[in-house]
């Protein structure tokens, strides 16, 4: 048993065109390594029997009725496998045209791939089109499976075809292939064993190649990367705990460990490694689900990632430069809004430009202004807020991304490069800040748990004389007297106070009075106070400043009955006066659970 805990993990992808065996050669490996659960060999033997249909392996993964029905994968099977030297999942990725985007949720996360060929039929479309799509997510160990040779009695001369010709296409898109091996799923020929039925082929059977691929732990030292999947903050028996939980995508983490936080760029140092069930833990390295306390209680959310102080850092942009492969059957255009998921991080995104478009099949290329189904391209992306991440050569998990249009996987990718941006500069300023940020004994949870409430900047713009001040002001008393803390702030009071040298020097740098109004916002935020605040006519662009330089939540209402900016708001108020807005305003509170019905 304590040499099962020593393994280390890896996750393998199976890729494919459809019907070339890719269930077949997993399901035979599983039964031929006695990987299967008890009787589930039997089972399946025994289903096939009672509807006069021969057996197949490939029920062995196939967990839907309709699949077997059909004959076809259509999500992406999880399969647990053990060998001497470590623990597996293996994903078969569907291979019809139609589940691509299931096969790119598959591959997203694996380390190493497994790409099936049939030696009857050869390469096809989808072939070329999932070897692009492991070389967009720098899966880079490889293994080419000409499968069914018994199809072709086992001839040398296709198996040597066939390798010559898709190797070829490999190596123009970036892949060497660590092996590519002849053999037949159905008879086992060199999945578990080596084949007697081709004596001409001295290479690895599939199981050897398995355990020849090198997992993180063993790819050497790499600098930290964490993705922080959630902060959880425990209070029963007195346990005070906040533990930042994730997966360690890159390097390995200690006890004592200094740490750093991206984007926000907060430090802090690891108190304690934590582990179900509880044991004294000093360290975890990559391929691990963790989680961390840390010395100093800092405010971090989901999204960020976890980097060792003085290691390489990761990268910090609204602007990247991106390979795509599209799968929506609406195009990829400049005017859309979608979601991008990097990392643990999701955010609106937007397409910026397409560089070019790239046939998958043919690796020719084109100048587009949007992307068609089924086509890759290089583009450059603008996400909504700053993000972190890293290019592919320097960590692939934590470059790879899908791209989300109405609640469906779209599309994916890896990011090639980080662009500048309008905050750019800002953003340096406010990582200075937060890496010398003096945090005091109260966490901003227990401050929350003290006020009954949590912290938010909700802003009211529009034109002049259209009531913003009085709503505000009437807002605040509300809350006030229902004893919430709650505190409003016009833009008049801090121009003619904090930017007092500005004022009356004349000078009229609208980015710096944004950006020190955000400075004071973040401090009362940091406070636990509700703040309510009144600006004329605020624009996007004053509220990317805001965005990039508070750390926290903020809505934005539009008070007037057109909104005259190009501000996105989260509510529009037409007449300030209508006494239901008080009633709207709370209910919006409520709902985003910053105060408690009740």
């Amino acid at each position: 048993m304590a040499d099962e805990v020593k393994k280390d993990d890896l996750n393998i992808v199976v890729v494919g065109h459809v019907d070339h065996g890719k269930s077949t050669v997993i399901g035979r490996l599983m039964a031929d390594t006695d990987s299967l659960p008890d009787g589930k060999l039997e089972f399946v033997r025994e289903l096939c029997r009672k509807n006069a249909k021969p057996f197949e392996y490939a029920f062995l993964l196939d967990a839907l009725k309709d699949e077997r029905s059909q004959g076809i994968t259509i999500d992406a099977a999880r399969c647990f496998f053990k060998t001497k030297k470590r623990n597996y999942t293996i994903l078969d990725a569907p291979g019809h045209i139609e589940f691509l985007k299931n096969m790119i949720t598959g591959a997203s996360r694996a380390q190493a791939a497994l790409l099936i060929i049939d030696a009857g039929e050869g390469v096809q479309e989808n072939s070329r089109r999932h070897g692009y799509m492991l070389s967009m997510l720098s899966i880079r160990q490889v293994t080419v499976v000409i499968n069914k040779m018994d199809l072709v009695d086992f001839s040398r001369e296709i198996f040597e075809s066939i390798r010559a010709e898709y190797t070829d296409f490999l190596k123009k898109i970036g892949i060497v292939p660590a092996y590519v091996l002849p053999v037949s799923g159905f008879y086992g020929d060199n999945i578990a064993v080596k084949s007697p039925n081709m004596p001409w082929f001295s290479g690895m059977t599939i199981l050897e190649t398995l355990d020849s691929f090198k997992s993180e732990g063993e790819q050497g030292h790499r600098d930290l990367r964490m993705p922080v999947q959630d902060v959880y903050k425990f209070t029963r028996d007195g346990d005070d705990r906040r533990i930042v939980a994730g997966t360690i995508e890159a390097g390995s983490i200690n006890v004592g460990d200094d740490v750093m936080f991206f984007p926000s760029g907060k430090k802090s140092r690891i108190k304690s490694i934590e582990s179900f069930p509880p044991d004294m833990i000093q360290s975890a390295v990559a391929g691990t689900a963790t989680g961390v306390t840390l010395e100093e209680q800092i405010y971090i959310t989901r999204g960020e990632i976890m980097t060792a102080t003085g290691g390489l850092n990761p990268h910090v942009s609204s602007r990247i430069e991106a390979n795509i492969f599209w799968l929506g059957k609406n195009s990829l255009q400049c005017n859309r809004t979608y979601f991008l998921k990097v990392g643990s991080e999701k955010v609106k995104m937007s397409l910026e430009k397409v560089i070019r478009v790239i046939n998958s099949s043919d690796l020719n290329t084109s100048v587009k202004d949007k992307v068609d189904r089924n086509e890759v391209a290089e583009c450059i992306l603008k996400t909504e807020k700053s993000i972190a991440f890293d290019t592919v050569e320097v960590c692939a998990a934590t470059s790879r991304f899908v791209i989300v249009d109405q609640y469906e996987i779209e599309g994916g990718g890896i990011i090639t490069k980080a662009l500048d941006d309008d905050q750019s500069r800002l953003r340096d300023r406010v990582m200075l800040r937060n890496s010398k940020w003096e945090s005091s004994l109260i966490s901003r949870e227990q401050r929350s748990e003290r006020y009954c409430q949590k912290p938010i900047l909700m802003i009211l713009t529009g034109g002049a004389d259209a009531g913003k001040k009085d709503l505000a002001k009437a807002f605040e008393k509300f809350l006030v007297d229902r004893g919430r803390m709650a505190y409003y702030l016009g833009i008049g009071t801090f121009l003619y106070g904090v930017d007092s040298d500005m004022k009356m020097s004349g000078h009229n740098i609208q980015e710096e009075h944004i950006r020190r109004f955000a400075e004071v916002a973040n401090l009362m935020l940091d406070a636990g106070l509700i703040l309510i605040v009144t600006a004329r006519n605020m624009t996007q662009q004053d509220m990317n400043i805001m965005k990039t330089v508070i750390a926290g939540d903020i809505d934005v209402m539009w008070v007037g009955a057109t909104i005259t900016t190009d501000i996105e708001v989260d509510i529009q108020i037409k007449d300030a006066y209508n006494s239901e807005n008080i009633t709207r305003m709370t209910d919006r509170l409520m709902d985003k659970q910053i105060i408690f019905r009740g």
